[in-house]
């Protein structure tokens, strides 16, 4: 279960403002999350909070396919990223870092900036604790879930091969 307070944007936000150019000198996730949103929302990391949720609206997370932006969102201690739709590139490679991403319009318009918001990925159940509202995004399929606990692809790859499986 995910809970967390909600930090809400618009459309067409891009890799370049989830985490500027001038900062891909480094890998290092701790130092990209300094800067996570900064161009667009300069107070961003000194408002979030470990579980926070970041609400988009179309396109988040179109532009280059840089997978410095899903990290950085994950190292400023984001829980999930709930939008109307995402950017092909940004959805595969928050996957791939165990980022959750969650398609639900209905939960975008319903929730504004500040609201508690609580995620249940096996049932895809986005709650509006303020607002007593619930919607239904696409539930996580099993394999899903567990690729996201284990932290991404990789680490799911790992542990697959260790299991023989």
């Amino acid at each position: 279960m995910i809970k967390g307070r909600a930090h809400k944007y618009g459309s067409n936000v891009d890799t370049d403002v989830i985490i500027p150019a001038r900062y891909l000198n480094t890998t290092d996730p701790a130092e990209l999350a300094t800067h996570c949103l900064e161009d667009l929302d300069p107070a961003f990391i000194s408002k979030v909070h470990p579980g926070d949720v970041i609400v988009g609206e179309d396109n988040f997370g179109c532009g280059s396919s840089r997978e410095h932006a899903p990290i950085c969102i994950k190292a400023a201690g984001v829980s999930c990223v709930i939008a109307n739709s995402f950017a092909r590139i940004f959805y595969r490679n928050s996957l791939n870092i165990g980022l959750p991403i969650l398609e639900c319009p209905d939960a975008v318009a319903g929730i504004s900036a500040g609201d508690e918001i609580e995620i249940d990925l096996a049932t895809g159940r986005i709650a509006n604790l303020t607002t007593g509202k619930s919607y239904s995004a696409k539930p996580f399929p099993e394999f899903m879930r567990k690729l996201i606990e284990l932290g991404g692809l990789v680490n799911y790859a790992k542990t697959k091969l260790t299991a023989g499986a």
